[in-house]
């Protein structure tokens, strides 16, 4: 038993001139303090004590000696002309040493700070140290230290030695028995001065009462429980319950693909298809137009209207079969810079009735390699952009790990399990599931993509009229962005705080963008953005981000600004896919002519012709879209909310979600019917969607607040001991963001057997 003496003074002198001074000399050390004991705060303000009580450096006897009474040298002293009163009591602790799983209370002050013994059983590896006190006020510290005297106890000094946290309602730390040699540690309770480093009050000025006396203003009352955490073999249990979890999806795609090969298999030695149907492809006999129910085609007018499209996409413009290689002097300019063409495309793409074989005019070697652009480019990016994010969390890791400050990162503490020199390795395993789930996409795309080619080389030239054309590019940029997001999202939880989030959303804005442009190349593959242009907005978009950390806390300018640079991109985007990429405001004469034909064009299309629209479908999706973007740029101008990251990808979000289910709604408005397999991918993103939402919005933690506030959100563990609701939020995003893909490429297997003159656009 490790004995520990308490030493108690009190004096009645208020004189800061002539402080009384107290001197305890012990065996192996010394410690002082003066009375009245003086606290610093914020603008220099200070605090005085009267009462002061510490805990001496307990010895413990060793195995070699009994136990031999200690001998304590008290000294006092002071330098005051007058005589001064104080008093002195020294007393034995009681309960010194904390047990495991026994819950202690006690009080503590900023001048008789406490501190206890905690040693190791002889099974436990690791314990979680768990404080909480019913009142959030005074702010206070949790520290650990080692068994080293002198004992750092004091607010001036907690922080030179071991691991702190600050707390108002609850704190929690995870200690190992291999980080303390002696298998021991004492556990540290300081309560600070002042409120503000916790989220209270902040001094307003250095003036007032700097003489006052706060002996009985600020006491809290703590109650600490040290309960042994996890063994390693839930490590284990919990890293192959992560890996095989998705692999089941591996085993659930080949199982879906094997189906598919038998199923082609027999009808093909049937002789009623080719092998290759099913898989993105046209069958063998041209199709029947049956498929597409007579009066039911989007927009009810003569075949021959897009006749003309259908013309100009003859042999001429198509390869021989068998040549799907990219040919590295072919330009999309080749095609485009013809008058005669340029002159055709405001002719087709003004119709008021658009068919695929419109918008599918140029060559498909070059279009598809225009596509594959995207996925060597954010192969590029995502290269320069996680190198930098890696080496800095990393620096983050290691400055905690050595100043012992864990205000730095925002976890939750109480479900926060470390290996090695990471915090929260769960945090970091749960993402695994982002990098399986993407590759895995990848896989199905290649597959897809190899079918596609195989088929391009046996089918005759004539079947390239029929089904969505097929470019893979941006399906694995996809691919890719979600396996970045994984990598992101774990480089952010090495250190979850208000400086890094950008990283964990960084690549959630591509994946939104991604799929909003794939979305829309489905069915306007010639005149989709490029490569260059997407990637530049989207590095727009995560400049704006991290401005919006910095300068959007209070600033109201930059919200002004941002406000209107939404409302002017959502109006300049909204024009660009009204008139189908077609829209230029040109004149003859300097500046006044492109201000008279800006008037011009808004008079004739909003004033001459407001009650019908010439494109009435574009323009009931335009303007609800307008409405929900104008509605964010209002709600970011009014509220101004602190987590701009997480604004801008709701932006994101709900555009995307908006689009979708217009051309989900427009695809059945036009007769076409959704294939068992995207209809399961619907069914299940709606499904995993909302469950994953549900776990993200169980906030276990928030930078927004003070790290000591952040940890009153904090709760216990809620999968195999090792996951937390933030984990299981990644665990079912990573498997939502999977079916998603899925949706987005199997949606239109149904038009592979339809041309491309009776598919509408839309």
């Amino acid at each position: 038993q490790v004995d520990a003496v308490r030493v108690y003074v009190n004096s009645s002198s208020e004189n800061l001139q002539y402080p009384v001074l107290f001197v305890v000399r012990q065996q192996k050390g010394v410690l002082s303090w003066q009375v009245p004991l003086i606290f610093r705060g914020l603008y220099q303000r200070t605090y005085n004590y009267q009462e002061v009580s510490r805990t001496l450096c307990p010895t413990e006897p060793t195995p070699e000696t009994r136990p031999s009474d200690q001998i304590i040298f008290v000294d006092v002293a002071s330098m005051a002309p007058f005589n001064i009163a104080y008093e002195l009591l020294v007393t034995r602790l009681e309960n010194f040493q904390l047990e495991t799983n026994k819950a202690f209370n006690f009080t503590a002050s900023p001048s008789q700070p406490q501190y206890f013994l905690y040693k190791f059983p002889q099974d436990v590896d690791s314990v979680i140290i768990n404080v909480v006190s019913d009142a959030a006020y005074p702010c206070s510290v949790v520290s650990v230290q080692d068994i080293v005297c002198p004992v750092y106890d004091l607010d001036h000094n907690v922080e030179f030695n071991g691991v702190y946290q600050s707390m108002t309602k609850q704190a929690a730390i995870t200690v190992q028995r291999k980080d303390f040699p002696g298998e021991q540690f004492f556990v540290v309770f300081v309560i600070k001065p002042e409120d503000y480093a916790c989220g209270g009050s902040v001094p307003s000025s250095i003036h007032g009462n700097v003489n006052r006396t706060w002996n009985l203003q600020r006491t809290k009352n703590l109650q600490v429980t040290i309960v042994p955490s996890i063994k390693k073999s839930v490590y284990i249990q919990a890293m192959f319950f992560s890996f095989l979890s998705f692999l089941l999806f591996y085993l659930g795609s080949v199982v879906v693909a094997f189906v598919h090969y038998i199923r082609v298999q027999r009808k093909a030695s049937a002789g009623r298809l080719s092998p290759e149907h099913g898989s993105g492809m046209m069958t063998s006999s041209h199709p029947i137009s049956a498929s597409t129910p007579e009066g039911s085609s989007y927009g009810a007018i003569d075949e021959s209207s897009s006749s003309g499209g259908h013309q100009l996409s003859s042999p001429e413009r198509r390869p021989p079969a068998g040549s799907d290689t990219d040919s590295s002097v072919e330009e999309e300019s080749d095609f485009d810079t013809m008058p005669e063409i340029e002159s055709d495309k405001n002719i087709i793409r003004t119709k008021v009735f658009l068919y695929l074989s419109d918008l599918s005019r140029k060559d498909r070697r070059i279009v598809s390699k225009k596509y594959k652009i995207y996925f060597w480019n954010i192969i590029t990016i995502a290269v320069f952009y996680a190198l930098p994010v890696i080496q800095l969390v990393i620096t983050y890791q290691t400055v905690v790990n050595v100043t012992g400050n864990q205000d730095i990162c925002y976890y939750n503490f109480l479900c926060a399990h470390p290996l090695g020199v990471l915090s929260a390795f769960n945090n970091i395993l749960s993402n695994v599931g982002h990098m399986m789930l993407g590759f895995l996409f990848l896989l199905i795309v290649l597959r897809r993509d190899i079918l596609h080619r195989r088929a391009m080389e046996m089918k005759d030239i004539y079947t390239l009229d029929y089904g969505i054309p097929k470019h893979f590019g941006l399906f694995y940029a996809m691919g890719i962005a979600l396996m970045m997001e994984g990598v992101l999202s774990a480089c952010y939880h090495v250190c979850p705080n208000y400086s890094n989030f950008q990283f964990d959303t960084s690549f959630m804005y591509m994946i939104a963008g991604l799929c909003m442009l794939k979305l829309y190349q489905t069915r306007h593959p010639d005149i989709n953005a490029s490569a260059y242009s997407a990637y530049a907005s989207f590095a727009v978009v995560i400049s704006l981000a991290v401005l919006g950390v910095v300068f959007g806390k209070n600033d109201m300018w930059f919200w002004v600004i941002f406000s209107m640079i939404h409302v002017l991109a959502s109006l300049a985007l909204s024009t660009q896919i009204y008139y189908m990429g077609r829209f230029k405001i040109d004149g003859p004469d300097s500046d006044v002519g492109m201000f008279r034909r800006a008037v011009m064009v808004l008079y004739t299309d909003c004033i001459q012709q407001c009650s019908r629209p010439m494109y009435m479908d574009r323009m009931v999706l335009l303007i609800v879209g307008n409405l929900v973007n104008w509605s964010f740029a209002i709600f970011g101008l009014v509220y101004r909310p602190r987590d701009f990251a997480s604004y801008i990808l709701g932006i994101f979000i709900c555009n995307l979600l908006l689009y979708l289910a217009f051309y989900i709604i427009m695809k059945l408005r036009s007769s076409e019917k959704l294939l068992p397999i995207p209809m399961f991918c619907i069914v299940a993103t709606a499904v995993v969607w909302a469950a994953a939402l549900y776990f993200f919005f169980q906030t276990l933690s928030s930078w927004e607040e003070t790290p000591a506030e952040s940890r009153e959100k904090n709760r216990p563990c809620i999968l195999l001991g090792f996951f937390d609701d933030h984990d299981v939020w990644h665990f079912l995003s990573a498997a939502a963001l999977f079916f998603s893909f899925l949706v987005l490429l199997t949606l239109d297997d149904d038009l592979d057997t339809v041309r491309r003159d009776k598919i509408p656009v839309f």
